[in-house]
């Protein structure tokens, strides 16, 4: 597969009157979607609406939401709020990724100063390197 998975989801590829047969909609309906900002689709060089498959997963929600009574004032703050929990779901993920790095970083930081401090005993018996090390408030896990 080229390219990362959302840009294949994002890639325009259906005209309209395919969008409407995949989603179940008239091809008016998806024109008064795109009017109210429901959704986006892209357009050819000839100006040719084009839907992308995140496009016709949205439209299929859409539809899921007024078949069950929901407005379309509705749906659209109901998108609006999953667009940013998906949103704050990707800055968790970078945060904890981020967070994998850090505990890395400290656990390496530690691990040198455990060796430096070894280091310093260089000759002593064990007993006076384990002494030092407890003297100092190095922990040993």
């Amino acid at each position: 597969m080229h390219g990362s998975d959302a840009e294949v989801r994002n890639k325009p590829l259906y005209m309209i009157s395919v969008a409407a047969e995949l989603t179940g909609m008239h091809p008016q309906t998806l024109r008064v979607y795109e009017q109210k900002g429901l959704v986006n689709p892209g357009r050819s060089r000839g100006n040719t609406r084009l839907y992308s498959q995140a496009d016709i997963e949205r439209l299929n929600l859409i539809s899921k939401l007024t078949d069950e009574g929901i407005n379309l004032a509705g749906v659209v703050r109901i998108l609006d709020m999953r667009e940013r929990q998906l949103e704050y779901e990707s800055l968790v993920d970078e945060l904890r990724a981020r967070v994998r790095e850090l505990e890395d970083e400290v656990h390496e930081f530690r691990m040198r100063e455990r060796i430096t401090a070894l280091a310093r005993y260089d000759g002593a018996g064990p007993e006076q390197v384990l002494r030092g090390l407890l003297a100092k408030g190095t922990r040993t896990e």
